[in-house]
């Protein structure tokens, strides 16, 4: 396993009781290298604030916040530069142990999704959670998956947009033969 390019973890136990609040920022290199793994043409700045919260009683963990960043992608048709900010909230929930064991004998557990539903959690490997993995995530989620500039149009497009096609009238079999019968 590849260590991730936003690492901040975070150790279980030493999330407070009432919560454990804490802001995180990318670093230069950090911001280069996930630029590179989203195909971004530069990554300006990524921070986020994250409140850890722990249910113990049910072996559950909250990670909610807030990213803040400034991406600029490259337009799909003209590829030109859209810098664009992106401000978003998120929330995961984390489970302690693995997929196996909470599906018992190497089985992964069965798992029902509903679409108005909160996802299934994160199993957590080890002690502790990556809260940056979890913002580099969220990041991904937030960007535009096919960037455009406004004004750019595909050639199919500008050819329609400067001469609506009008097809030429073609002539019915039908009038055709309709024509012969009245002659």
């Amino acid at each position: 396993m590849t260590m991730p390019e936003f690492s901040r973890p975070a150790r279980l136990d030493h999330i407070s009781p009432h919560g454990t609040e804490i802001r995180i920022e990318a670093k230069p290199q950090e911001r280069a290298a996930l630029a590179k793994r989203f195909d971004l043409l530069s990554l300006d700045s990524l921070e986020a604030r994250v409140r850890l919260e722990s249910f113990i009683a049910k072996g559950l963990y909250r990670v909610s916040g807030h990213l803040s960043a400034s991406v600029v992608q490259a337009c799909v048709i003209t590829l030109e530069p859209i810098p664009a900010v992106l401000e978003e909230d998120f929330s995961m929930t984390y489970a302690q142990g693995s997929a196996e064991e909470k599906g018992g004998e190497g089985k992964v557990g069965e798992v029902d999704i509903f679409m108005d539903e909160e996802d299934p959690p994160d199993f957590i490997e080890g002690d502790a959670i990556d809260i940056g993995e979890a913002v580099a995530e969220q990041l991904s989620l937030a960007l535009e998956p096919f960037p455009r500039k406004a004004e750019a149009v595909f050639a199919s497009e500008e050819e329609e947009v400067s001469s609506p096609s009008i097809a030429p009238v073609v002539e019915s079999p039908f009038a055709v033969l309709a024509r012969l019968r009245k002659n």
